[in-house]
C-alpha cells in the first residue's frame, strides 16, 4: 500500500479483510511515517510517552488486533497476511511469519528466528513483533520489520514511568530491540525500505522480477475507498476509540517544590475525567475545588486540560509554586 499513515493502512487492511474474497492468502506490506499503535486491550495513555509524542508529532492509534504497542517510523515495513480461518490455527504465529523468515535467510540474517510467543528475533534480539485477529471466517496476522527504525525516538515515546499511571489494560513487555539492516548480506545493506520490501516481495513469491506478480495485484476501487474511508473515521481518526476505549485507570503526579508539595490524581473512565483530588502541603487563597470540577467530565488529553487551567490565575491557588512546573503535573 502506498498511503504513509498508519490509520489510513490499518482501514484499509480491516475492509479488505471482511469485504473481499482472495482465491489465495493476501499479502499486504505497508511503511509509515512516526506512529504508535496500541493494542486492542491496552491503556493508550500508559503505554506512551504523552508530551514527547504530542511535541514529535507522533500519531498515535489503536487497532483491532491485541497485543503490545509498537513504534514505527519510515525505516520500518509492515506485513500482513489474511487468510481462511480454516487455513490456519489462531495464535500459531510461527506458521505465518516462518515465510518472512525464509525470506530473510536468503537475504543474509541467518540467526532470525520465531521466538516465545509471537516476536521474531535476530542474535537474540526483537526486531518484529507480531499480532493477530479473527472475524467472520477470516484470519490476519499482521507485524513489524524493524529495517532502521530511530530506536533513540522509540525509547523515548514509549518511556512511561511505572507509578505515573495504574490500570488493568494489558501492559507492553518492554524487550531488547534492534534493526535489521546490519544482519543482511552485504548486496542488501543500502537498501531503502521500498526496496526491502520489493525485496522480500520476489522471495516470497520465488520470482526474479516484480512485474511477474503484478497480475496478482488487487487495485482499490472507488467504492472500496469510501467505505475504507468510513472505517477510518469509525475507527482509527476516533478520539472515543484510541484513548476513550482505554480500561478504567488511575493517574497520578506529585513533586515537591520551594513553597510546598502538590500531588494530583485522576480517576479516569471511557477516557475521561470521572474524579481529581489535589493533595498537598502548599498554599493557596483560594479553594482548588473550584479547578477539580471544571476538570470532572473533561477528556484526559493535554490540550483538554490546559483548556481548563487556562481559565484560573492558578497562582490564587497555589502561591508561589512555578506555573510552568504545575502545570505538567495536571497534564498526561
Amino acid at each position: 500500500m502506498k498511503d504513509r499513515d498508519i490509520r489510513d493502512n490499518l482501514a484499509t487492511e480491516q475492509y479488505l479483510m471482511n469485504n473481499v474474497e482472495f482465491d489465495e492468502p493476501l499479502v499486504l506490506f505497508y511503511i509509515e511515517k512516526p506512529c504508535i499503535i496500541v493494542g486492542h486491550n491496552q491503556n493508550t495513555l500508559e503505554e506512551i510517552n504523552s508530551d514527547y509524542v504530542k511535541d514529535h508529532n507522533i500519531t498515535v492509534t489503536r487497532r483491532i488486533s491485541g497485543g503490545g504497542a509498537v513504534y514505527q517510523d519510515l525505516g520500518n515495513l509492515c506485513f500482513s497476511f489474511v487468510v481462511n480461518s480454516d487455513d490456519k490455527n489462531f495464535g500459531d504465529f510461527k506458521s505465518f511469519t516462518q515465510p518472512i523468515i525464509d525470506a530473510l535467510h536468503q537475504m543474509g540474517a541467518t540467526t532470525a528466528e520465531v521466538s516465545g510467543r509471537n516476536d521474531l528475533l535476530v542474535d537474540g534480539k526483537k526486531f518484529s513483533g507480531n499480532a493477530m485477529y479473527s472475524k467472520n471466517g477470516k484470519t490476519f496476522s499482521h507485524g513489524t520489520l524493524s529495517l532502521d527504525v530511530d530506536l533513540s525516538v522509540l525509547t523515548e515515546a514509549l518511556n512511561v514511568p511505572a507509578d505515573k499511571i495504574a490500570s488493568k489494560g494489558i501492559k507492553s513487555i518492554r524487550s531488547r530491540v534492534t534493526n535489521l539492516r546490519p544482519y543482511l548480506d552485504k548486496k542488501y545493506q543500502d537498501l531503502s525500505t521500498e526496496q526491502f520490501r520489493d525485496r522480500l516481495l520476489l522471495e516470497l513469491f520465488h520470482v526474479d522480477n516484480i512485474e511477474d506478480i503484478k497480475d496478482k495485484e488487487y487495485v482499490v476501487t472507488d467504492e472500496d475507498q469510501a467505505k475504507i474511508d468510513q472505517i477510518k473515521k469509525d475507527y482509527y481518526y476516533n478520539w472515543d476509540w484510541v484513548y476513550g476505549k482505554s480500561p478504567k485507570f488511575t493517574a497520578k503526579q506529585r513533586k515537591h517544590f520551594d513553597m510546598g508539595t502538590v500531588d494530583v490524581r485522576y480517576n479516569v473512565e471511557d477516557g475521561k475525567i470521572e474524579n481529581v483530588e489535589i493533595y498537598g502541603d502548599y498554599f493557596g487563597m483560594k479553594d482548588t475545588n473550584d479547578i477539580k470540577q471544571k476538570l470532572t467530565g473533561v477528556k484526559f488529553d493535554r490540550d483538554e486540560i490546559l483548556k481548563v487551567l487556562d481559565q484560573f490565575n492558578l497562582d490564587d491557588y497555589f502561591k508561589g509554586v512555578p506555573q510552568d512546573e504545575l502545570i505538567k503535573l495536571f497534564r498526561p
